[in-house]
Parts: C-alpha cells; sequence; structure tokens
C-alpha cells in the first residue's frame, strides 16, 4: 500500500506554523477553501479538550481543473488536506496528504501527472516549513 501522507515538524509554534504553512502554500498557488479548528470543534459539540489541530483544504486551482475535466468525480479526493498539530510534547508536527498516491488511486494517467506536479509542490511546502 502506498504511504497517502507524508509529514515535517515545524521549528515554529502552532500558530506561527499555521500562518507559515498558509503563506508557503500561497507561494505554491494554493488556496485555503477550508479550516476546520479541529479542537475547538471538539471543545464545542463534546466538551472534550484537545491539544491545538487544524485542518487546511488547499486547492491550486490549475491542478484541480485539469483533474475535474480528467475525471468529473475526482472533487471527492479534492482538496489536498494539510493538517497542522500540537503533539503531547509540543513540537508541532505539519501532515500532508500525498496527492500524488490519493490520486494514483483513479488509475488515470492525466490524474497521475497532476498528482505528481501538485506533491512536487506540496514538498516543497513541507521544505518550507519544516526542518
Amino acid at each position: 500500500m502506498s504511504q497517502i501522507v507524508f509529514s515535517v515538524t515545524s521549528p515554529s509554534d502552532y500558530p506561527t506554523t499555521v500562518k507559515l504553512v498558509t503563506e508557503a502554500l500561497k507561494h505554491e498557488g494554493f488556496g485555503v477553501l477550508t479550516t476546520i479548528d479541529v479542537a475547538a470543534t471538539l471543545k464545542a459539540k463534546l466538551g472534550v479538550e484537545h491539544k491545538p489541530y487544524i485542518i487546511l483544504g488547499a486547492c491550486n486551482p490549475h491542478y484541480a481543473h485539469q483533474a475535474l475535466q480528467a475525471v468529473s468525480d475526482i472533487g471527492a479526493l479534492l482538496p489536498c488536506n494539510v493538517v497542522v498539530r500540537e503533539e503531547e510534547d509540543g513540537r508541532v508536527s505539519v501532515v500532508f496528504m500525498d496527492p500524488e498516491s490519493v490520486l494514483g488511486l483513479i488509475a488515470d494517467p492525466r490524474v497521475e501527472q497532476v498528482g505528481r506536479e501538485v506533491a512536487e509542490k506540496l514538498h516543497r511546502v513541507a521544505r518550507m516549513v519544516g526542518k
């Protein structure tokens, strides 16, 4: 089975890392379509405390368009989710969906190419924010 995520540890604190990830995504042509504050949701819905944890739904419109043109149902696998979370020891992890693996499930050469190109961009984002 292919690895469906890759991750880095940020040398910065949680709020700074969220900002750095968002800026690095923008630098690579991504926008953040959705922001899900998992910790806040768990607190509001269940009364449960959780370490800071956010899911950013990142989308590069150019590549999303290419993928949708190839396979209209591909939207079920979009956007590329990026998780920023504070670990128990205080470290901050940034976890990226691996679009090459996930989009490779489609077994369409056009979509696989999109997956490769988007993965390259997300790996650059990881290098910008990781150590």
